[in-house]
């Protein structure tokens, strides 16, 4: 039986044997690459939820908002594996563009930046979550099946993110805690790959490839009481998911560290006078 951990829903069914090449039986090589191209996705789903952004002002130092969720799944094949190693299938996502920008009238803006991809050094910056680099996670994130395997091996893995920041309404590298948030734009862009890897070779397979974005707008009048300060702008519902038909290569950023979360800087970027960091990257 297939060693599959309980965190991936599998059902076993009949060997796939029969689809490798007649020529291709004795060599290994080509066995390897029977195999790789035999790994299937039966099916796979994209999308955010069509809801609005919530706001929550019921902090008086913070406004918090949460964005809808995007959401992936996909049923994946493997066939069996004839020798004795490990494959991992999993999700691996990356940010490829972030403007995220609070403004406080004429005194300037607070801006969470990604300095490497500002600066076109990198293509894209991991957003594992920090641990089980590359991928997203490590529960139903992905599945990990150990060879030698007599049969084939299908499950389900599914992934979620969305945004649930907290953002001052004083200014803050001000001592002062007067509100002074006047708006929030944030815009961020992200590719999301369903990868199969050898954990021995580190041989990567891509089987499919997501992009989608999350833009939001906030309007706020800080002269307001708390709880009638902030209104939600443009866009109300999100755009879907793009399933692509051709798959893109993984940059090589986007599989090691530093990710997004550690490598993040917030300045604070007055209208006169040079710009401050408030807050420097967790990963140097």
């Amino acid at each position: 039986m297939p060693n599959i951990p309980q965190d991936c829903w599998s059902t076993l069914g009949v060997g796939l044997y029969s689809g490798y090449a007649m020529g291709c039986i004795q060599s290994i090589s080509c066995k390897s690459k029977v195999f790789r191209e035999s790994i299937s996705v039966i099916e796979v789903k994209a999308s955010i939820d069509p809801i609005p952004t919530s706001i929550d002002e019921s902090s008086s130092v913070v406004l918090r908002y949460r964005t809808p969720h995007f959401r992936a799944s996909a049923q994946v094949l493997v066939p069996p594996i004839p020798k004795k190693e490990t494959w991992i299938v999993g999700w691996i996502q990356a940010c490829s563009h972030m403007e995220f920008y609070n403004h406080y009238g004429e005194q300037g803006m607070s801006s969470w930046e990604l300095p490497d991809l500002l600066d076109g050094k990198i293509q894209a910056i991991s957003d594992s979550d920090g641990v089980n680099y590359p991928w997203y996670g490590n529960t139903t994130e992905t599945c990990t099946i150990v060879g030698p395997t007599k049969k084939e091996s299908k499950f389900n893995i599914s992934m979620n993110d969305n945004f649930y920041p907290s953002v001052t309404w004083a200014v803050p590298v001000s001592e002062s805690n007067v509100a002074k948030l006047t708006s929030i734009h944030r815009d961020q862009s992200f590719t999301t790959w369903l990868v199969a890897t050898n954990t021995a070779t580190n041989e990567m397979v891509t089987l499919q490839t997501i992009k989608w974005r999350m833009r939001l707008g906030i309007e706020v009048n800080p002269s307001r009481p708390l709880g009638q300060r902030a209104k939600l702008q443009e866009p109300s519902a999100q755009e879907q998911p793009q399933v692509l038909s051709k798959n893109e290569p993984i940059p090589p950023s986007a599989l090691v560290k530093p990710n997004a979360n550690d490598a993040q800087v917030l300045m604070w970027r007055p209208k006169d006078g040079p710009p401050l960091v408030v807050i420097p990257p967790k990963h140097r």
